[in-house]
């Protein structure tokens, strides 16, 4: 089957001497920055969380993201193998995260720091919600780049065949999440976050978006080829999708209870 050719992109945007800076780390600093930068906008709309009140929080966020993103993985994924081997953990340089134990970990955030500000947890939260698509967009750019978690073979034209994928032709799975999760999702956010009254309704965007991302995650794992060490689940599904679905109902608990707000 043809292929489009993979543009290879060296893992390693700026090297000087010892020192390495990765694609996947800048993601992580651009999803971070420019989505506190997004936060400060949102809150200079009117609420009860103040600009300035993001600003502590970026660091709150960096740690949440890092701490709940590797131990999703080795508790979601593989737990079997760190539990023989623990002191892997602390090698995320070697890779391995999950955003859904990321969620996690910001969601304890959230409520930590909305307790230390004296808010409403859900009101912080609808902010943050609207301005996580933009980590989302640049985490999944870094996995493409990175040639990691492509899609299944395919045959459909723009189909790539990645290095470590085999020869096969592949979805570009990567490239769906970044549109899905990252740029659909953040348009749908920021329409409803310029509507007063749904600001006013605590929990709605936050609510909004973890069933957005619930969808459109499990969307995109129709085209994502499984991990390896898991491989498909009962009736076709992934493991992406069953963890996503907890996501969905909690995203409409927290619509219909802003609704009755």
């Amino acid at each position: 089957m043809l292929a489009i050719a993979f543009p290879i992109i060296d893992p390693v945007a700026i090297s000087i001497g010892p020192l390495a800076i990765r694609w996947y780390a800048l993601a992580y600093i651009a999803g971070l920055v420019l989505g506190w930068r997004y936060c400060r906008s949102l809150a200079a709309r009117g609420g009860p969380v103040s600009p300035d009140g993001f600003d502590d929080f970026l660091t709150w966020a960096t740690l949440a993201v890092v701490i709940g993103g590797r131990l999703g993985y080795v508790l979601f994924y593989r737990p079997d193998h760190f539990l023989y081997h623990p002191l892997e953990i602390f090698e995320v340089w070697q890779g391995g995260m999950s955003y859904h134990g990321g969620m996690i970990g910001v969601l304890v955030a959230i409520y930590l720091y909305a307790r230390r500000l004296g808010v409403p947890w859900t009101a912080l939260g609808d902010v943050i919600a609207a301005a996580a698509p933009i980590g989302l967009f640049f985490g999944r750019i870094a996995n493409f780049i990175n040639g990691e978690l492509w899609g299944r073979v395919s045959d459909v034209p723009w189909a790539m065949a990645f290095p470590a994928g085999g020869p096969e032709p592949r979805h570009p799975s990567q490239l769906y999440e970044a549109a899905l999760e990252g740029i659909v999702l953040f348009v749908l956010l920021a329409w409803l976050a310029r509507k007063p009254e749904l600001r006013a309704r605590h929990g709605f965007i936050g609510g909004v978006f973890l069933v957005g991302y619930g969808i459109a995650r499990s969307i995109s794992e129709i085209f994502r080829e499984p991990d390896t060490f898991i491989g498909f689940l009962p009736f076709g599904t992934t493991w992406g999708q069953w963890l996503s679905l907890p996501m969905v109902i909690a995203g409409i608990y927290l619509v219909l209870r802003a609704k009755r707000a």
